[in-house]
């Protein structure tokens, strides 16, 4: 019985909780503003053997929300058991999976549901938003899709299990989360696996349905405590269940890849592997040589971006010295970025960027070898052809994202961008990517625009992308409202000028030339 009648929810929210504190406030405040009314979906908590305050806090949530339900189970010590324990004791249609520390749009149930619902999707993917430093994707929430693959989407860009799955197709395949050891990537496992089952996936791009949260104490394992041997059976399993499902070929080639970039090469470059102990890194470099040797064919290395391809290659030869210098250089690379003009006509926001790769005191240099454009590179003895950057060079872009400052979504503006080669004078050459933006500003976010808008550079360069703070802001007073656009740099300069003026010209202290950044 739910809010007085018999209908079954439409949704199962399902969260494992152990010691959550006040951390869970934002959660369960996001619960009790949905949209959907109380009487259409529930959410399963499923407490882990807590021992802090937090199962007296969800069963006093029970009993004053009969659509919030609470199970308590002995502590397990990871999130999988408490998940499939909650599917266990879901009723609803579609079981959406979330975090105790992250929070739902207010109309996130509604729009997913209505969406998967509409379409008859088995998995539907709300557009996500980082807090605190949490990583997104960023390029599957582009646009909706109503039928997402892996072969026609970056959907293996999202393999967290923040999504909505309809109950019938979980229990049809028996997809759970794995318990047991090893228990890393245990979201990786499922995920992928509904993705290759799934008859249709659904992306909603239009609302930002997720808010994923790095808490300061959360306790996430740091590269020295990850113990290399569990985390690299658990990825060699999640490869096994691509290679159940995908025939060998550009498709499988292309999924390894994600794994290849992310899991493995992303942990011996910049200062990821130079703040590593030297013994845990050997580890893993000697993990990631033998899963390259033995399970990737040829063409998973050869379709990576160039920097991946170096790496990839340095790897699978132990020089994890080289490694380590190639670190020295990346951990400099920036992007950066400079507003060539723009202006504001009644609504419409016209804005163009310059935006370039920066190691060190410039622009990250390429050599030009006949008709070839070379990576310059602090390490000897990489081939040219993995050196080679011609085609990254001239695909590179800018993009420029919105990004609300207090609700913390993210959107794309429509943007045009160009590519300049630019030769120095020690023959050298670099690459400008120009962007311009023409939008009327009250349509951003489908039209949700009240409050205040940061902007920012999003660089893609020599395959290699970061972003950059741009100084404008967008402020509109209400959704739809005519913006107004703050100049920080004009708002600096007006700032300085007034301290000139009223500070004496002695206590001023200028900064060092070397301590600023263009």
């Amino acid at each position: 019985m739910i809010d007085g009648t018999s209908e079954s929810p439409k949704v199962s929210v399902v969260v494992p909780a152990y010691n959550s504190g006040p951390h869970i406030e934002k959660l369960v405040d996001s619960l009790l503003r949905q949209s959907m009314p109380a009487s259409r979906f529930e959410a399963v908590f499923v407490d882990d053997g807590s021992t802090d305050g937090t199962p007296a806090r969800l069963d006093a949530l029970a009993a004053a929300h009969p659509h919030l339900r609470v199970v308590h189970i002995e502590n397990s010590g990871w999130p999988s058991r408490p998940r499939n324990i909650g599917v266990a004791h879901a009723r609803g249609e579609y079981v959406m999976f979330v975090d105790d520390d992250d929070w739902l749009g207010d109309e996130a149930l509604e729009r997913m549901y209505g969406y998967g619902a509409t379409h008859g999707a088995d998995v539907v993917i709300g557009r996500m938003a980082g807090h605190g430093g949490r990583g997104v994707p960023r390029e599957l929430f582009r646009r909706n899709r109503a039928d997402a693959t892996l072969a026609n989407s970056p959907l293996i860009d999202s393999l967290t299990c923040h999504k909505m799955f309809r109950r019938g197709f979980l229990d049809e395949h028996e997809l759970r989360f794995p318990e047991g050891w090893p228990r890393r990537l245990e979201d990786h496992r499922m995920v992928v696996r509904a993705y290759l089952l799934s008859k249709r996936t659904c992306v909603l791009s239009d609302y930002t349905c997720y808010h994923h949260n790095r808490r300061d104490d959360s306790g996430n394992v740091t590269a020295g405590r990850l113990d290399p041997q569990e985390y690299f059976t658990a990825l060699r399993e999640t490869l096994d269940v691509v290679d159940a499902h995908v025939e060998p070929g550009p498709l499988r080639d292309r999924l390894h890849r994600r794994w290849l970039r992310h899991q493995m090469l992303d942990r011996l470059r910049g200062r990821r592997l130079l703040e590593a102990p030297a013994e845990w890194a050997e580890q893993v470099a000697a993990q990631v040589r033998d899963i390259i040797r033995e399970r990737f064919a040829a063409g998973v290395a050869a379709g990576l971006p160039p920097m991946y391809r170096i790496l990839a290659h340095l790897a699978e030869r132990d020089r994890l010295a080289d490694l380590r210098r190639l670190a020295e250089w990346e951990r400099t690379l920036r992007a950066a970025a400079r507003i060539e003009g723009h202006a504001l006509a009644g609504s419409t926001l016209t804005l163009t960027v310059a935006a370039w790769l920066e190691s060190g005191d410039g622009p990250v240099a390429v050599g030009r070898d006949g008709d070839r454009d070379l990576l310059v590179l602090p390490v000897a003895d990489v081939p040219a052809e993995l050196r080679d950057v011609t085609t990254a060079l001239g695909a590179g872009r800018v993009d420029v994202v919105a990004r609300h400052q207090e609700g913390g979504d993210e959107v794309f503006l429509p943007v045009t961008s160009t590519v300049e080669r630019v030769v120095g004078p020690d023959g050298t050459a670099h690459a400008v990517h120009r962007g311009t933006v023409t939008v009327d500003y009250r349509t951003v976010n489908a039209g949700r625009t009240a409050g205040t808008w940061r902007l920012k550079a999003r660089v893609t360069s020599l395959a290699r992308t970061q972003d950059v703070r741009l100084p404008l802001l967008v402020r509109c007073a209400a959704d739809g409202a005519t913006p107004r656009v703050v100049d920080e740099t004009a708002f600096l300069f007006r700032l300085r000028q007034v301290v000139r003026r009223r500070v004496p010209a002695g206590l001023l202290v200028r900064p060092s030339p070397r301590g600023r950044r263009g």
